[in-house]
């Protein structure tokens, strides 16, 4: 009952921390994050008792799934230079890094032991830094970048970190064998993934309603995980493929409830887990501080060399990595997005925190050994994981948004607003040419369709004024004006009409369904 009591103090304050955040001006995760730390030291707050071995499949799976949603597969494509060298050969060498300064200074801490650290320390946490790099207004480029970071270095920390904690565990490496479990996780992660996401289409299309539809998609990320992993595959990379693949196949222009049904309801449930999932990052101090009984100040100068390791690996990795990525991409003129200024490599390298993932993957060491031995240097490596986790995520996701406005690192507004108008035009002479096709099929009065034109022309007109000249966008800016008044006496006659309708729940007789028969079909007017 007191995990539960827990569970929901959590959820409330992943509800809260959104217009909290927004008010003091700091990132939701941060300070959801500095919410746990706080209840940690309170007396009356219960230590978190979740079975290690379910945080994983129970957080990432919808956290990455929504993440996804943001994105698509062409981003993926043209990003995919960058990406490999941050979300695969950066995690390689900060592991091997952190694993070669850990095993120096810890003693009796063996090399597998030290991997498994540098392991579960590499990966930079694609939901802290998508939540608090898109908070703070950067570039889209630079958010995309760290999205797929994120996304793929996953993949590559916790394959790196099972092929560790076995050799730790077992007391044996191969290097083949380690090679051959990468290849196999991902091969068999996206054959599920593409297997299950064609399935998933096949059952939406049975389906048909909008509120099933969407609840089958809460259900896909968690099976493509659980599934993946049954079959020594990689569950994050299944998650990532079956997400980038319904995005490119389920895409239906008039399926406008489902879309406005699917990304409220996601948009929810990103929200809610992100809160648990950062909340439990401070609430686990409890357990963290209780392993540093009798050497707490020794074991806190080992977290501050390993975070010096981390911090300063990523940047000596970035400049040159960005240098190389602006090469490539001038020589080939490939369309990719890259940082454009040492600026913006700056902010991606202080925007590099750990979050859930390394907290799931250091609560999930084992605790003995097959020989029957306590695991090498288990406490050691949750206090040192847990140093990393607060200092990246806590002190740079607080001054993140600071470097940010020094730096003066924005969105490029221009490219965005272009692009913009370049879609209203589009989509305005889109519905030009097929109201000119119906013409040619069908007769309508001369003032009916005047009123068709203009309102194919209001259609770009709306999405962005700046399409039109001066005159035009004055008489439009009039049409508005008086859209708007209309607009508003139509809600306020609609409003009277739900009352009246709502109000008739509670008259004697009357049925229930009925009354939310007719008022769904008043909300789906009030909607169009």
């Amino acid at each position: 009952m007191e995990q539960m009591s827990l569970l929901l103090l959590l959820l409330l304050g992943a509800v809260v921390t959104v217009p909290l955040g927004d008010r003091l001006g700091l990132p939701a995760p941060v300070l959801m994050t500095l919410i746990g730390i706080a209840m940690a030291f309170m007396p009356f707050v219960p230590n978190v008792d979740i079975p290690p071995e379910i945080i994983l499949p129970a957080l990432l799976p919808p956290l990455l799934y929504a993440t996804v949603q943001r994105t698509s597969w062409r981003q993926f494509a043209a990003n995919r230079r960058p990406i490999f060298l941050l979300a695969v050969a950066l995690v390689f060498v900060t592991t091997a890094a952190v694993a070669a300064v850990a095993n120096a200074i810890v003693p009796g801490l063996p090399i597998a032991a030290a991997v498994a650290l540098g392991a579960l320390v590499a990966p930079p946490d694609p939901v802290a830094a998508t939540a608090v790099a898109g908070s703070v207004g950067l570039p889209r480029r630079l958010v995309s970048i760290l999205e797929g970071e994120g996304l793929f270095n996953d993949v590559t920390a916790i394959v790196l970190y099972h092929v560790a904690i076995a050799a730790a565990v077992s007391g044996t490496f191969s290097l083949p064998e380690a090679f051959g479990l990468l290849v196999l996780s991902a091969v068999v992660a996206v054959a599920v993934g593409l297997a299950l996401g064609w399935l998933t289409i096949k059952l939406m299309n049975l389906l048909g309603d909008a509120t099933l539809q969407v609840g089958l998609t809460l259900l896909v990320p968690f099976v493509a995980y659980v599934l993946a992993e049954e079959l020594m595959g990689s569950g994050v990379l299944a998650v990532l493929t079956v997400a980038l693949f319904l995005a490119e196949h389920t895409a239906d222009a008039d399926d406008v409830l489902g879309r406005l049904t699917g990304r409220t309801f996601w948009d929810i449930v990103d929200t809610l887990v992100t809160g648990v999932a950062f909340g439990l990052i401070g609430l686990e101090l409890h357990s963290v501080f209780g392993t540093a009984d009798g050497h707490a100040l020794e074991m806190v100068g080992w977290g501050l060399a390993i975070v010096g390791v981390v911090v300063g690996v990523r940047l000596l990795w970035l400049l040159p990595a960005t240098w190389l990525a602006k090469r490539l991409h001038t020589r080939r003129d490939v369309s990719e997005e890259i940082p454009t200024s040492w600026r913006e490599t700056v902010v991606m390298w202080w925007a590099g925190m750990r979050g859930v993932a390394s907290v799931a993957l250091a609560l999930a060491i084992p605790l003995e050994t097959d020989d029957g031995q306590p695991f090498p240097g288990r406490d050691e490596i949750i206090f040192i994981a847990f140093a990393v986790i607060m200092a990246t995520l806590v002190f740079q996701g607080l001054t993140l948004p600071w470097l940010v406005r020094k730096l003066r690192v924005r969105a490029d507004t221009e490219a965005e607003e272009a692009l913009e108008r370049d879609l209203a035009v589009r989509a305005a002479k889109a519905a030009k040419y097929r109201l000119k096709e119906i013409q040619e099929v069908e007769e309508f009065p001369e003032e009916v369709m005047e009123r068709l034109q203009r309102a194919a022309y209001d259609i770009g007109a709306r999405i962005s004024p700046d399409m039109v000249d001066e005159e035009r966008r004055e008489a439009y800016a009039q049409r508005a004006e008086r859209f708007k008044a209309v607009s508003r006496v139509q809600r306020e006659m609609m409003s009277a009409a739900r009352h009246e309708v709502l109000s008739a729940r509670s008259e004697p007789g009357s049925d229930p369904e009925v009354v939310d028969r007719v008022l769904r079909y008043l909300d789906f007017r009030s909607l169009r």
